[in-house]
């Protein structure tokens, strides 16, 4: 079974693997079935789905309500006016066959005019907090990607006070003091203002190179070997009071699940220098 602990000062305790349902955005219901519940089975309790993750919400709302109360389950709208956020919620709500979304959050807010939209007068930060009024959502996040990310965040959390953020962590891409220095103030932050942190892209391996052919349903290339996995997934469980978000791809998910399963501690810089050498490891984001 994969620990718990507090997902921020929401209340609830989230296994520290959050299945990330991006890998559910282009598979069959059968397929999504096994991978929800391998969920059950290693006692992953918190889903992570986005409105524009394909047919994921689709997939997760024909499986969860038999389950719904035994998940925290959070998704995201990209959309950065207050209208176009507003149906976007009200359209994951009908998609996910639930009356309320534990976490609603701001997807991939990087971009500084979006950010300016999305966080203004009008904007859909403005329905997300309508939306947790009328009791819709519980709680409110923000989410991104890319170099500036830790730094958006930052600007993020003296605008609102949100309950979660969501951004890159994995060892090539904290090898980059450009990244790894707002990271950190970011995390100090968020545990000063028991915030819960999310990672994603624990298992990239880069970026693909022009003419390298795609091999899993991510859109960078992934660790595929069980004691890569091992390294990684470890690695980022070994930082405490994170999240782990699993893979986009629905292979490699029992893989992470195994992986974490057997967690006792993480890997010394020397071994993460010479495993990511081995595997010649290099940053999604330069």
């Amino acid at each position: 079974m994969i620990p718990k602990i507090p997902f921020g000062r929401t209340g609830h305790l989230s296994s520290r693997i959050v299945f990330g349902a991006a890998a559910l955005g282009r598979v069959t219901q059968d397929e999504a079935n096994r991978a929800l519940d391998l969920c059950l089975e290693y006692g992953i309790n918190h889903i992570d789905t986005a409105a524009n993750y394909g047919e994921s919400e689709l997939r997760i709302g024909a499986w969860l309500p038999t389950y719904r109360k035994q998940f925290f389950l959070a998704t995201k709208t990209q959309d950065r006016g207050y209208a176009e956020a507003k149906a976007s919620i009200h359209r994951s709500l009908d998609r996910l066959r639930t009356d309320q979304i534990d976490l609603i959050q701001l997807h991939y807010l990087v971009d500084p005019g979006e950010w300016l939209q999305a966080m203004g007068p009008g904007g859909a930060l403005e329905a997300c907090i309508e939306a947790r009024e009328q009791g819709l959502v519980r709680f409110i996040g923000v989410t991104g990607h890319e170099i500036p990310i830790a730094e958006r965040h930052l600007q993020s959390l003296a605008r609102f006070d949100f309950d979660s953020v969501l951004l890159p962590y994995n060892y090539a891409l904290m090898q980059n003091p450009a990244y790894a220095e707002p990271f950190e103030r970011l995390l100090a932050l968020c545990a000063t203002r028991n915030v819960a942190v999310q990672t994603i892209k624990a298992l990239s391996k880069g970026r693909y190179a022009e003419d390298e052919p795609r091999t899993h349903a991510v859109w960078y290339p992934p660790l595929t070997e069980q004691p890569h996995i091992d390294m990684a997934v470890h690695w980022v469980l070994g930082r405490p009071g994170i999240f782990l978000n699993s893979t986009g791809d629905v292979t490699l998910f029992p893989k992470v699940l195994d992986a974490a399963a057997r967690f006792e501690h993480r890997p010394t810089d020397d071994e993460m220098a010479a495993f990511a050498r081995e595997t010649d490891l290099k940053p999604m984001f330069v």
